[in-house]
Formats: structure tokens, sequence, C-alpha cells
């Protein structure tokens, strides 16, 4: 529907714009910045470029949580969710298998050196937005919560998302670990 509104009757985006909660633009404008310096080449520790992953992770959870959690079709979305991210991380992690070219693990300081990305800001506002889309749909149709295959198909994209960030951080914690046994320590 609300592509509908944005194609067909454009004059309706700013009302539901100006409805939006503050606090979703602070949301917002912290997850661009976090996108952002993505971009560029960045050193990062072991700790906080593994747990990156598990934190969108989470915010998805919420989105889904969030959206359905009063509907009887909550326990198949956490499942679709678990499956959709298990098969676009194995699928990302047999297309990729190393990191991006100039990755590298200092294992003595325990950092990464990253080459700049947009995948990441791509990949935090393909989340940010569904987010978002999910909730004017459902602040427009209520009965979409209750929508099993809106709900499956909300999970899956979701879960999607959620295992390409898992499959960065699954090869960056093979590459940490090939350092830490003194292996070589960059891709």
């Amino acid at each position: 529907m609300l592509i509908q509104i944005a194609t067909h009757q454009p004059q309706m985006l700013w009302p539901i714009v100006q409805g939006t909660p503050r606090w979703v633009w602070g949301l917002l404008a912290t997850l661009l910045w976090l996108g952002l310096t993505q971009t560029l080449p960045r050193q990062a520790g072991l700790r906080r470029a593994l747990l990156s992953p598990l934190a969108l992770a989470g915010f998805s959870a919420w989105g889904l949580v969030s959206a359905f959690g009063g509907s009887t079709a909550l326990a198949g979305a956490l499942g679709a969710w678990l499956l959709a991210a298990a098969l676009a991380c194995a699928a990302s992690l047999a297309w990729h298998r190393a990191p991006a070219a100039g990755t590298r693990y200092d294992a003595q300081a325990r950092r990464f050196h990253l080459p700049g990305s947009p995948v990441p800001l791509l990949l935090i506002l393909a989340i940010f937005l569904t987010k978002y889309a999910v909730g004017v749909e459902l602040a427009l149709q209520p009965a979409l919560a209750q929508d099993g295959a809106f709900t499956l198909q909300v999970a899956a994209l979701y879960g999607m998302f959620n295992g390409l960030f898992l499959a960065r951080a699954a090869r960056l914690w093979r590459l940490a670990q090939r350092g830490s046994q003194g292996g070589p320590a960059f891709a």
C-alpha cells in the first residue's frame, strides 16, 4: 500500500512523514552515521566487528515482535526469519569465501583493518526502511498483523538482510582465527 501511495498519491506521503514519531528520525540519523562510517577505511576491534551484526539482528527481531507480537503467526515469522537468515548467510559464504580485498587482522592488537564499503550502509538502510514501511502499512491496515503471508514475507526479508550481515561477521571471524593461529591474516 505504501508503494501505491508513493506512486499514485504522493501528496499522502507528507502526512505519513509528519506523523512519524521524532525518535524514528533520530534512529535513522544514528543508523546513517553508522553506515556512512563503514564506507571509509577504518579499524575495528574484534568484539565490535562481530557484535554489530548481532545488534542489527536484534533490531530486526524487535521489528518482528513489535509488528506482529500479538499475532498468532509470530512463531512462524521467527522461524521464517531464522531460515532466511541461515540461507542468506550460507549463500553469501558460498559466493564470497574471503573477506573483502584489503581486509587484515592484527592478532596482537585484536583489530581488523577494513576497507570502506557501501554494502553495510545499504543493508542498514534496507532494514530501517523495511521496519518503517511495515509500521506504516500496519498503521494503515492493522489487519495485516494477522495476515500470515504478509508476516512471513516481512520475516524472510529481515532474515535475508541479517544473513548477509552474519556472513560478513563469519568471514571476519575466520580471518581472525587464522591470524590468531599464526596463519596469514589478510585477504
